[in-house]
């Protein structure tokens, strides 16, 4: 409790009070000082207008980007990229699943190219057919980044290491389909 002397009534305690509460609730528009004026006086744009979106800095990469340089050149894709994962059980799977949710839907769950879209959308090749077969991995990698005809491009969607997974698992769906003889004399060994 405030010890109130004889010269100070309650009123006036009162009094000061609801005064001091309405003026430390004034605003200042205009500070004294400025501090950093570019961060008080920024320029505000909208999302639409011109010069709002900003380029990057000439020369500069955002980070864990890996420049593509085959953009214009397949041919030389296809002659210098090399599968660099090898063809185990655990990048099959992830070769598998990363099949299931980009390619399968255009491509079919075989790659025959009898997908789900197909009634809507023209049938895209097969990729069993043996034009792809005979493709080197770098061929199908670059279409993968690049895109090809109606195929856009996945490097956004697909992370580098799961194309060339998803490439592992497209050889393995061509050999399901056309298996060699190799392969045939491996099942009956396996079957007796």
């Amino acid at each position: 409790m405030i010890m109130l002397n004889k010269y100070c009534s309650p009123l006036l305690v009162f009094i000061t009070l609801v005064m001091g509460m309405i003026f430390s609730g004034c605003r200042h528009e205009k500070p004294n000082t400025i501090y950093m004026p570019d961060m008080v006086y920024s320029p505000a744009m909208k999302a639409q207008e011109e010069g709002a979106d900003r380029l990057p800095v000439v020369g500069t990469l955002p980070r864990d980007f890996n420049p593509y340089p085959y953009r214009n050149d397949p041919n030389a894709a296809a002659i210098r990229l090399k599968n660099p994962l090898p063809r185990t059980e655990a990048v099959l799977k992830r070769g598998q699943y990363v099949f299931n949710i980009y390619c399968s839907v255009c491509h079919g769950k075989q790659g025959l190219g009898d997908g789900s879209i197909v009634p809507k959308f023209p049938r895209p090749p097969s990729l069993q057919s043996d034009k792809v077969r005979n493709w080197s991995d770098g061929s199908i990698f670059h279409v993968i980044t690049m895109g090809q005809n109606l195929m856009p491009s996945y490097a956004s969607q697909v992370r580098e290491a799961d194309r060339w997974a998803l490439i592992h698992y497209i050889r393995v769906l061509q050999r399901s389909q056309n298996p060699s003889a190799e392969d045939l004399k491996i099942l009956e060994q396996e079957s007796k």
